[in-house]
């Protein structure tokens, strides 16, 4: 059992004290170069938020000092160093007003102010940063008591992210969005504190001196506090935690209902958006070429409630000129520059293919069904009427060699009106030579 424990020693490996203290110490304060290198971070990570990308936020975490504060904080609590806490502490406030100013004016300058999903996953904190920010903490304190520190550090860096809550917390103050201003704010204190905690965890495992001498009660006061702290973070992170487990659970029911009642049935859903911080949440649906009715609509909002999916709105899109439009805007959205003439060229190319309804499967189908014809035409045709009332028509021109007979009149009648069931149908026979 000995030689077991024995791999689990961090006493074999261990830098000399005085050293790691000094190296601790050294990179608490946020004076001159570490002020600018702190700043220049702050902006990259602000810049990567605002366009969402990973490599230039990860690039950040690894210039951020922000670490060395935290860090100190937890080798002054666990040598009770009180001085030496009380400099941490006026150095991370610093580095945290310097973050919060810079990343706010960087927003509040930039153009773009749409959240994307760098920023909102720095919104909702839960227990699962607790414990990244735990280990992360751990990994972190082992690595710096080491005489060979390897390469954990800069690991932790990503990790533990310091750096994103904190400019997402100036995102927040920018466009005005106490809700993510707290969250991003409150991810970055469980961050700070559980980084601390698991520092003054492996210091006292260490067993580093104490540098003041202090009795019994005012140690258990300190242990008190400490836990209490760790209570208060870790409740509302629970609650955060259990919401994003509700969440992934409804989500997944939707998933099935679509599945099964939906995609099984052989219709192919082309636009799917589920809203689920509405209230009633909403279902967003829309299909390639099935067109329900009211009855078919009603039936599937039953069907819905019989999976478990309760609150939620479902809404199906079926005008094609909308629904086009719709996902115009959600790429659009996605998009961090469109030109204008792009969108004009969009525009009108969705408004034409509202009149192309000729497509290879129907070409296929009118050959195999109705052989007799030599010849056809299919669209869409603007009728003006009496009152000027304009009236929406499928007109269909063929040409065959012989009339067809009433009972194929009929079946193609019949067949393109449930191609079209929301639109009448005009059938024209060809007789030009």
């Amino acid at each position: 059992m000995k030689k077991f424990l024995h791999f689990f020693d961090l006493h074999e490996g261990e830098d000399k004290r005085e050293t790691v203290l000094e190296n601790v110490i050294s990179n608490i304060s946020f004076r001159g170069a570490n002020a600018w290198i702190l700043a220049c971070a702050i902006v990259i990570a602000s810049v990567g938020l605002n366009v969402n990308s990973t490599a230039v936020i990860i690039g950040a975490m690894l210039i951020s000092p922000l670490m060395g504060p935290i860090v100190g904080a937890g080798f002054a609590l666990g040598t009770f160093d009180f001085p030496l806490l009380k400099k941490s502490m006026k150095n991370l406030l610093i580095a945290t007003v310097i973050s919060l100013v810079v990343s706010f004016l960087y927003f509040v300058l930039s153009p773009f102010k749409e959240a994307q999903s760098e920023l909102l996953a720095r919104t909702s904190p839960n227990i699962y940063d607790v414990l990244i920010a735990i280990f992360g903490g751990l990994v972190g304190v082992i690595a710096i008591t080491r005489v060979n520190k390897g390469n954990p550090i800069p690991g932790v860096a990503i990790a533990t992210a310091l750096m994103p809550p904190l400019c997402t917390a100036g995102y927040g103050l920018a466009i005005g969005n106490i809700g993510y201003f707290a969250g991003a704010l409150y991810l970055y204190i469980i961050n700070c504190v559980f980084i601390c905690i698991a520092t003054f965890g492996i210091v006292k495992y260490l067993r580093y001196p104490k540098v003041h001498y202090v009795d019994k009660q005012r140690e258990k006061r300190i242990t008190q506090s400490i836990t209490a702290i760790t209570l208060i973070l870790v409740v509302p992170s629970l609650y955060f935690a259990y919401n994003l487990l509700q969440e992934k659970k409804y989500t997944n029911t939707v998933r099935q209902f679509i599945q099964r009642e939906l995609s099984d049935k052989g219709y192919t859903v082309v636009y799917e958006k589920l809203l689920v911080n509405e209230k009633p949440r909403r279902l967003e649906l829309a299909f390639l070429d099935k067109k329900f009715s009211n009855k078919e609509i009603s039936n599937l909002k039953e069907s819905m409630q019989s999976f478990g999916i309760h609150n939620t709105e479902l809404i199906i899109r079926q005008d094609s000129l909308d629904l086009k439009s719709t996902i115009l805007s959600e790429i659009d959205k996605r998009t961090v520059s469109v030109n204008e003439k792009d969108l004009t060229i969009r525009a009108l190319n969705n408004k034409l293919s509202s009149f192309q309804l000729a497509n290879p499967e129907l070409d296929r189908d009118i050959k195999i069904i109705f052989p007799e014809l030599t010849f056809y035409s299919i669209g869409r045709q603007q009728q003006y009427a009496a009152a000027d009332s304009l009236a929406d028509h499928i007109a269909f021109v063929y040409s065959a060699q012989e009339q067809l007979a009433p009972a194929q009149q009929r079946k193609l009648r019949q067949w393109l009106e449930n191609h079209f069931p929301q639109d009448s149908i005009t059938i024209i026979r060809n007789t030009t030579p």
